[in-house]
C-alpha cells in the first residue's frame, strides 16, 4: 500500500476537480475540429456529448487507480456497509425535496437578488428542444450528473476527511466547487448547486454511501431535462 501523506491526496483532490480533466478533453475536442459552439449560436449538443462522455470515463477510472493504487477498496468507499435497495429507496424520497430546493432557491434569489442571474435562459435547456438532443440530455443527466458527480464527491470528501483537515472542509470545498462549475448557467445557478453539493455530501457522509445521493440527483437531473423538453 502506498504510504499515506497529505500532499499526494491534496494533488489527487486538484487532479480529481473535474476542472484538469474536463478542460484538458476540451482542448483535445477543439483541436480535432469540434467546437463548443453551434452555428446558431448555442451550445453543441456533439461536443458537450463527447467531452461529458469522455470525461465521465476518464474521471472514474482515475478515481478507481487512484482508491487502488492505495490498497482501499472502491466498494467501501463507494457503498459502505448498508443494503443498498434502502439506500436507493430513500434517493426516490429525497428527489422531490432536491426539485423543490432547486426551484424554491432560484425563486428566491430572483426575488431578492435578480442580479445574480446572469444568464436568462439555461443554455443546456436548448439541447432538449428536440427529443433526440432531449435523449442524448437525459443520458447525460443521469451517467455523467448522477453518476460521475456522485462518485466524485464521494473520493473528495474521503480525501479530506482522512487527509486533508477534515469532513467539514472538504463538505465547503466540494461544494464551492460544484458551485462554480456551473458558472456558465449564471450566479444564481453556481448558489444552488453549491447548496445542492451541499446537500449530497452531507448525505454521502451521514451514509457512507453514494446510493441515496446518486438516484436522487439523477431523478432530479431527469426531471430538469424532461421539464425544459416539455416547455
Amino acid at each position: 500500500m502506498t504510504p499515506r501523506r497529505p500532499w499526494h491526496s491534496f494533488w489527487e483532490v486538484v487532479l480529481c476537480s473535474g476542472y484538469p480533466t474536463q478542460l484538458a478533453l476540451s482542448g483535445l475536442a477543439r483541436l480535432a475540429g469540434l467546437a463548443p459552439q453551434a452555428p446558431e449560436g448555442t451550445l453543441s449538443l456533439t461536443f458537450v456529448t463527447l467531452v461529458s462522455a469522455a470525461d465521465t470515463v476518464v474521471l472514474v477510472g482515475l478515481i478507481l487507480w487512484l482508491l487502488r493504487r492505495r490498497g482501499e477498496s472502491p466498494r467501501r468507499v463507494f457503498l459502505g456497509r448498508r443494503p443498498q435497495h434502502v439506500e436507493a429507496g430513500l434517493g426516490v424520497i429525497l428527489a422531490p425535496a432536491v426539485l423543490c430546493l432547486i426551484w424554491f432557491t432560484l425563486w428566491l434569489l430572483r426575488a431578492v437578488a435578480p442580479s445574480l442571474r446572469t444568464v436568462p435562459d439555461n443554455p443546456f435547456e436548448a439541447l432538449a428542444s428536440s427529443p433526440g438532443g432531449a435523449f442524448v440530455l437525459l443520458a447525460l443527466a443521469v451517467v455523467a450528473g448522477g453518476v460521475r458527480e456522485e462518485i466524485q464527491r464521494a473520493f473528495l470528501l474521503h480525501r479530506f476527511r482522512a487527509d486533508l483537515g477534515g469532513a467539514g472542509w472538504g463538505l465547503l470545498a466540494t461544494s464551492l466547487v460544484f458551485g462554480l462549475g456551473h458558472a456558465l448557467q449564471g450566479w444564481d445557478a453556481v448558489v444552488v448547486t453549491a447548496l445542492l453539493g451541499a446537500a449530497w455530501g452531507t448525505v454521502y457522509l451521514a451514509r457512507a454511501s453514494i446510493t441515496a445521493g446518486l438516484v436522487s440527483h439523477a431523478l432530479a437531473n431527469a426531471a430538469q431535462v424532461v421539464v425544459a423538453h416539455l416547455r
